[in-house]
């Protein structure tokens, strides 16, 4: 049966304007007494008006409609509906409808969608997102180094190590090769033990002056990489790597014959963010993707493994956080489909056995693994797989988040909600030894908890006053577990709101705007910056209609995320708090690995040039001629 939806949006009536939808059947068959599915950004809010058609339930950004009553679709015909009382104005063509379908005697019938259209205006094409760039050195390496000279000369076939290289040195050399192989697969290889015709040889140099992330790098006939950690030999052998690359892949580049490189990190917290709850990413893209983070000298993980939409994480004494709440499916109503879903079920988790073999990998390329589990809120998977932890008398339905989940946080309340994190919290340590364990703490609905009789029984006797000292409450709790087990906390900027907890021990990420960074900081708080406006890879690259991605926080093409500042406001004083930067990876509307590779790159390279490379030594025009050798996922 082929079935066909349209959607176009008109900006009137003010504020939000009208979303038109119009399903056609091209079948030879007539369409009676059904449903009509849609998973879109642009959600219709509780109070609004429908004509031609009725909202029968809608849990965040699930939609299910009926016709007119008595309605036959027959071939070749259309129904349309109109709808206004919008959650916002769609900004972008891919803020209607992603998917649909429609359901007949509990049958599901795919439907094909189009891009939202204006009904207003002609929708322009937007600007190439790269210029053509330059090189004032034809030498390939991103990010680029803080100090470099060379002399282009005959690009060698390979390097290999010098004789008496150590056994430590020469494992890494080739893993730095293997790293190499697995993202470029059929490239050359670049690194190996013995001497061959056309090669160049490599001998590596104790240098304790130099930081532990640095290195320096002499070019003559011998090349020498001196540093004083691996993890300064390991950057370094990157930067040959990316070279050697570049010159074998591209006749633009070449390789130095003579020079020198003198490098070490702008920043100590380089990192990237992946969200694998709204869209489940396999563990051998994830893998991959941390294979990215070292290639691009990136030194953090953040693996986000739950969230609404989905828990990703297995924990043995629950199994049922991934046995019902690690798949959405539209027969499954606790876990109904979201962006980007059909209705057939899908989604997945991870094994803790895949988990603790991506930590082992990600450690042998130099990167570090810090899971997050949300905190209160972001919490719908858990409360549809764990019902025991909800409140029986707290009235249904009485908060929503800005995404538009019904009730959907660990209500601290509930006495049971601590022993499970509990548990939780001491299974994730064991897989993962980083410091940090990042609890979320973002976006609790406002009045979330009022409605729960056990909830007010608590802040009476604790004396709180409203959602945020609740929150705050709970969090200091959470605290406490991390503290005992030598972890420190990580939050997102809210995790400071209703008093918040003790800035000794906390690192929270400044995702809202830069300013939050540095109040957050005022107050004592080590601070990430991470803020949607320039370093979100979700957020469209150009404010044209035509340009993909999301809109909260504006947008952001490659090369404001490259040119962006984080320090940039950050006074004097207030330098130490300011630890690094983030670039963080939301799926809402990756659903597939081309959305992935459209929207994250080049910008996640330019993120992690600005993580790296001092302000002075950045040059976008260089970076653009660059980051055409980059991999994708």
């Amino acid at each position: 049966m082929t079935l066909f939806l349209e959607n176009a949006w008109d900006p009137q009536p003010a504020p939000f304007g009208t979303w038109t939808v119009t399903l056609t059947n091209l079948s030879d068959a007539v369409l009676a007494d059904f449903t009509l599915s849609l998973t879109t950004i642009t959600r219709i809010m509780p109070e609004h008006e429908i004509h031609g058609a009725r909202l029968l339930r809608r849990v965040a950004n699930f939609h299910e409609f009926a016709p007119p009553e008595g309605l036959r679709l027959t071939p070749s015909a259309s129904w349309r509906f109109e709808a206004e009382g919008l959650y916002r104005d769609p900004r972008h063509r891919n803020d209607a409808a992603k998917t649909a379908w429609v359901t007949i005697d509990g049958e599901h019938l795919t439907v094909q969608t189009a891009d939202l259209t204006r009904a207003d205006q002609a929708v322009p094409v937007p600007p190439p997102r790269l210029p053509v760039g330059h090189m004032t050195l034809p030498f390939a390496v991103l990010p680029w180094p803080n100090a470099i000279t060379g002399t282009p000369g005959t690009v060698p076939v390979l390097l290999h190590a010098a004789e008496g290289t150590s056994l430590a040195d020469l494992r890494l050399l080739l893993s730095v090769d293997a790293l190499h192989s697995r993202l470029f697969p059929a490239a050359r290889r670049l690194f190996q033990i013995a001497a061959a015709p056309g090669a160049r040889e490599l001998a590596f140099a104790y240098d304790a002056s130099l930081p532990v992330e640095g290195y320096r790098i002499n070019f003559a006939e011998t090349i020498t990489l001196h540093a004083s950690a691996g993890a300064g030999r390991r950057y370094g052998l990157i930067t040959l790597a990316h070279m050697l690359h570049g010159a074998h892949s591209d006749a633009d580049f070449a390789f130095p014959a003579t020079g020198s490189i003198e490098d070490a990190p702008r920043y100590g917290w380089r990192a990237c963010h992946l969200d694998c709850s709204r869209h489940f990413w396999t563990i051998d893209k994830v893998r991959r993707h941390v294979d990215i983070l070292a290639w691009l000298k990136l030194n953090l993980f953040h693996w986000h493994l739950t969230d609404d939409e989905g828990w990703r994480a297995e924990i043995l004494a629950y199994p049922a956080l991934t046995g019902a709440g690690a798949h959405r499916a539209a027969d499954t109503p606790t876990m109904l489909p979201q962006l980007g879903d059909g209705p057939a079920r899908q989604g997945g988790f991870y094994t803790q056995d895949q988990m603790r073999a991506l930590v082992a990998h990600a450690a042998s390329v130099g990167v570090e693994v810090m899971p997050e589990i949300e905190t209160p809120g972001h919490a719908a998977c858990v409360v549809a797989a764990l019902p025991f932890l909800v409140d029986p008398d707290e009235t249904p339905d009485s908060y929503q988040p800005v995404q538009g989940y019904p009730n959907n946080s660990w209500n601290p309340g509930v006495p049971e909600t601590f022993t499970v994190l509990e548990r939780i919290i001491d299974e994730l340590c064991a897989i993962f030894p980083s410091k940090y364990l990042h609890i979320g703490g973002d976006e609790v609905a406002r009045n979330a908890w009022l409605q729960s009789p056990k909830a007010r029984i608590l802040m009476q006797r604790e004396g709180l006053s409203g959602t945020f000292e609740l929150q705050s409450w709970f969090l200091r709790r959470i605290k406490a577990m991390l503290s005992a087990r030598g972890k420190i906390l990580v939050g997102w900027n809210e995790v400071a709101h209703g008093g918040g907890i003790a800035p000794e021990g906390t690192l929270l990420m400044a995702w809202e705007t830069p300013e939050v960074g540095i109040d957050l900081a005022r107050h004592g708080y080590d601070v990430v910056m991470t803020p949607g406006q320039a370093y979100y890879l979700d957020m469209a690259q150009h404010p044209a209609w035509a340009e993909p991605g999301a809109a909260w926080a504006g947008w952001s093409s490659p090369e404001k995320a490259y040119g962006y500042e984080a320090e940039g406001d950050f006074p004097p004083e207030l330098a130490g708090h300011m630890k690094g930067v983030q670039a963080c990876i939301w799926c809402e509307h990756f659903t597939t690995v081309q959305w992935f590779n459209e929207m994250v790159f080049p910008r996640l390279p330019a993120v992690a040039e600005a993580g790296w490379t001092r302000a002075a030594n950045k040059d976008f025009l260089r970076f653009a001629a660059q980051v055409r050798l980059h991999p994708v996922l």
